[in-house]
């Protein structure tokens, strides 16, 4: 197993468990896409949704999201709508080509 397969492994078991957080990608991704954005920072997705379950919500985060998890979410979205392909950049995954970490994801019990 290569880094990437892991990481993807990772990917796969929380955006099963936490569907609410796929929900907010799509809405805030495509807030972005109505206001004109021809492209626009998968950081700021995340962080955006860090801020409204932080401080728009009750202040009890449901769920933690790992930085690892960005190259996933965009090309989640890429894959799931192609006609907005070029909204957010990507590079090449170069993880394939380093060995897997075989470490556990961390969780809001490890922060």
């Amino acid at each position: 197993m290569n880094r990437l397969e892991e990481l993807k492994e990772h990917f796969e078991a929380y955006d099963q468990e936490y569907p609410e957080f796929w929900k907010m990608f799509q809405e805030f991704t495509f807030q972005m896409i109505r206001r004109g954005k021809k492209n626009y920072s998968v950081n700021a997705i995340f962080e955006r949704i860090r801020w409204e379950k932080d401080v728009g919500g009750d202040g009890i985060l449901e769920f933690k999201i790992n930085n690892n998890h960005r190259p996933f979410y965009s090309r989640k979205f890429i894959d799931a709508y192609p006609q907005y392909k070029d909204f957010f950049r990507t590079r090449k995954q170069t993880s394939k080509y380093k060995d897997a970490t075989y470490l556990p994801e961390l969780t809001p019990e490890d922060v």
